[in-house]
């Protein structure tokens, strides 16, 4: 009996801990054929998305290689072009894109050596320049691509997927509700669920930051050259957010003898993404292209951010 007592203990310590602090403490309503569950915020899941689409894991890799436009940057611009207005206006072109932005802040230290790991094909990038030329590697962007024992890791983070579909999906209550994002396979769109996620007013920073003007434009002149479009379809943006640097990349775009394209949006609110470390400032506001009446110019927002490539052949 007092085995028998024991067992269940353990048995039910180790259940709590595996809701708690593992997969099963975020839902599953994310999951559909084109969708994986790119990020759980538990202490013992958390990312899967870098490495997914750096070993290959996911059918995302070659999506985002063979795309005809594909967006970088971080969290944020996950959530800006994550939109039906996206979707609709590149399938009204029968092209296809893919945004390819990551959590955690992530940067060109990650991106740069995955689009030479990747070789895209596109003819069209968007960079959103927010911290995406910092030097300092992220602990995901670091970790796939420095720990051995990383892809390991990774491909067991992807077979627990197929067991946390059918339980979370079949006995939701047993499930948390921790913040989670779950990416397209075929446009890398994010889907946010669960929370919370508080949020605040956006705003601007007029001010030019200098050392920042001088490292982004030495990163960029060495990383730019190593992109497939054309010079002209290579557009800056950078994504509202809390204290947004839009005087730093005002003088950044024409440094780098690129066009920045950054409208500015009143009265706008962006979540805040709980990582498993912090939370942070990194998603940027969801329905930034969702808006119709938001225009940029004469133009809607995804038009104008790739008026300046009309006259290229899709």
């Amino acid at each position: 009996m007092y085995i028998l007592l024991v067992l269940a203990v353990a048995l039910g310590a180790g259940a709590y801990g595996v809701r708690k602090y593992g997969i099963f403490g975020c839902a599953a309503s994310g999951y559909a054929s084109d969708w994986y569950l790119g990020f759980c915020n538990t202490t013992s899941y958390g990312d899967y998305d870098h490495g997914a689409i750096w070993f290959g894991l996911e059918s995302a890799a070659n999506a985002a290689a063979n795309a005809q436009a594909l967006f970088l940057g971080n969290s944020r611009t996950q959530f800006a072009f994550s939109s039906k207005a996206t979707a609709d206006w590149f399938s009204s072109l029968s092209a296809s894109y893919y945004l390819l932005g990551f959590s955690h802040e992530e940067n060109y230290t990650f991106e740069a050596p995955l689009l030479r790991k990747l070789r895209p094909r596109a003819k069209v990038y968007v960079i959103n320049l927010d911290s995406f030329f910092e030097r300092s590697k992220t602990a995901p962007g670091k970790t796939v691509m420095q720990d051995e024992s990383a892809r390991t890791r990774y491909e067991e983070k992807r077979q627990w997927q197929t067991i946390h579909k059918v339980i979370c999906t079949t006995f939701r209550a047993v499930c948390g509700n921790e913040g989670s994002f779950f990416r397209s396979r075929s446009t890398g769109a994010w889907l946010l669920t669960g929370g919370p996620f508080p949020s605040e007013p956006v705003s601007y920073d007029e001010h030019i930051d200098q050392n920042k003007l001088a490292s982004y434009t030495a990163l960029g002149k060495a990383f730019l050259p190593g992109l497939t479009a054309d010079r002209a379809c290579t557009i800056l943006t950078i994504i509202p957010t809390v204290k947004t640097g839009i005087g730093t990349a005002q003088a950044v775009a024409p440094a780098l003898g690129l066009k920045l394209v950054a409208p500015r949006l009143a009265g706008w609110s962006q979540s805040m993404e709980s990582t498993s470390t912090r939370k942070a400032r990194s998603v940027g506001p969801p329905h930034f292209l969702r808006r119709p009446a938001r225009r940029f110019g004469s133009a809607s927002a995804p038009e104008s951010l790739l008026a300046i490539c009309e006259a290229l052949a899709w």
